[in-house]
């Protein structure tokens, strides 16, 4: 092939591939608002819900731009983290949750991870509230409070003890997901998660089976497991709580 030619195409490759991303772009907008939709759930009403899709969409193109086809990953697999990790970021950014409640939260899965280790066993609702000396209604209150700051799926959690882990072990991951180490180590967390998520009280389970899995949203939980779509909430606040709980106290293990 000559030069000349070789060069008359380039404009034609250019302008197929804006043409696939245009269209991954547009044959994905509706995973914005289901993303938007899931994360909405727990969050409070002063959180401006266009903020969040337009941070979505910031996501979606962002995919787009830097979707490495030669991966073997489905598109839409691969939109949707960096979406989700979008929307998570601009929510980190404007610090919605207030320092009280992330500061209830980390007390409710401190209190939660010493009782467990304690008794052996998952504590029941009334063994936490006495760990906490308040009373039952109050914890349910507390479990509603902070479920806000409990925001995050189960990826998201591993990402975040990998964080905690090494944050500069964490950045080499995010760059270069195909290094074997990270993917071991991604692994190891994420065995750990399935063990965790195993030993939780089994309407906890289901409850995180059924969102999680099955992708559910709270109100179509609580018509299968025959509870409001408040107190499935409180259910699934509780199972994140006892998951941070049990996979931070096992990591911590030498």
């Amino acid at each position: 092939m000559s030069v000349l030619k070789a060069m008359e195409k380039q404009p034609t490759r250019r302008r197929q591939a804006d043409e696939v991303r245009e269209e991954r772009i547009k044959s994905n907008a509706d995973l914005v608002q289901y993303i938007v939709g899931r994360i909405a759930i727990n969050l409070p009403d002063r959180v401006d819900r266009d903020d969040l899709v337009s941070a979505g969409l910031m996501g979606l193109i962002k995919a787009a731009d830097r979707f490495d086809e030669s991966r073997g990953i489905k598109f839409r697999t691969y939109a949707s983290s960096v979406i989700r990790g979008e929307i998570m970021e601009s929510l980190r950014a404007k610090d919605w949750a207030p320092r009280s409640v992330r500061r209830k939260a980390r007390d409710l899965a401190s209190v939660v991870g010493e009782l467990e280790a304690r008794l052996q066993r998952p504590p029941t609702d009334v063994e936490i509230a006495e760990g906490l000396d308040i009373e039952l209604n109050d914890y349910y209150t507390l479990l509603a409070e902070t479920s806000g700051a409990n925001l995050v799926s189960l990826d998201e959690l591993v990402d975040e003890w990998q964080v905690e882990a090494s944050d500069e072990y964490s950045q080499l991951a995010a760059d270069d997901s195909s290094n074997p180490a990270t993917v071991i180590d991604r692994q190891s967390l994420l065995a750990v998660v399935a063990s965790a998520v195993d030993r939780l009280p089994e309407r906890e389970r289901l409850v995180v089976g059924l969102y999680y899995q099955d992708e559910l949203t709270l109100q179509e939980i609580g018509q299968v497991i025959g509870v409001t779509e408040s107190r499935v909430c409180q259910i699934h606040t509780q199972a994140i709580t006892r998951l941070r709980a049990t996979v931070q106290r096992e990591l911590s293990m030498p």
